[in-house]
């Protein structure tokens, strides 16, 4: 990625879309502390991240592989990362049971995650990323193998988790999800941030009834 930059503030839900290979992974690689930015600085919540533990405390992480740990059932794997956060048990146990409702997936608690179909997997990761209500929610391309339902109790967990005065960034691929969300969009290509606007601005700038017809008019003949 090149010279990538852009802000987020509180309350605000921001959809992350371009091309495959344009770099999407990398800025969230980046922005998780998974990798060290070559230059430039990036800072959450006033903490610098990469320098320390700081910076990741603020955030919950919805990756867009939910294979690993797999052999923990997804109750140890829950509790694991309430560890990790530093969440006791009391609060752990009421988050769990408030998120895996909201999925309606608190049969599978006791269930391997290797036993899980990938989209019971997604549910977990995604109870998982909220079980300390972190302040930065990230996600990467988090629909995947969602079912409708699931998927329409995702959009509502994210819109209502900015509402409450966080933040929430969300790569896709869906542009009709980003134009229904998203308070902000950027647009990144080839490693570049070619737009950072809200919605209704991109439309009005490029063209187009819809987001999709936006995106298409800036990066869709290469121009």
């Amino acid at each position: 990625v090149d010279n990538i930059s852009f802000y987020a503030d509180k309350g605000e839900v921001i959809g992350f879309v371009g091309d495959n290979g344009a770099g999407k992974t990398t800025v969230i690689k980046c922005l998780t502390g998974i990798l060290q930015a070559t230059s430039g600085d990036i800072t959450i919540c006033g903490n610098k991240a990469g320098k320390g533990v700081e910076a990741k405390k603020c955030i919950g992480y919805t990756a867009d592989n939910p294979d690993f740990m797999l052999r923990l059932t997804c109750r140890e794997y829950l509790e694991f990362l309430a560890d990790v956060y530093e969440i006791g048990k009391e609060e752990r146990d009421q988050n769990i049971e408030r998120l895996t409702k909201r999925f309606e997936i608190q049969e599978v608690l006791s269930s391997r995650l290797d036993s899980c179909s990938h989209g019971t997997r997604q549910k977990i990761m995604v109870t998982g990323a909220l079980i300390h209500n972190p302040p930065v929610w990230i996600l990467d391309e988090p629909m995947t193998g969602l079912d409708p339902q699931s998927a329409y109790r995702l959009k509502k967990m994210i819109r209502e988790h900015a509402d409450n005065g966080n933040c929430v960034f969300f790569s896709t691929h869906v542009l009709d999800t980003a134009e229904e969300l998203c308070d902000k969009v950027i647009i990144i290509r080839k490693g570049k941030v070619v737009c950072f606007d809200t919605v209704e601005n991109l439309k009005k700038k490029y063209g187009g009834l819809s987001l999709e017809d936006s995106y298409l008019n800036i990066v869709g003949d290469g121009n």
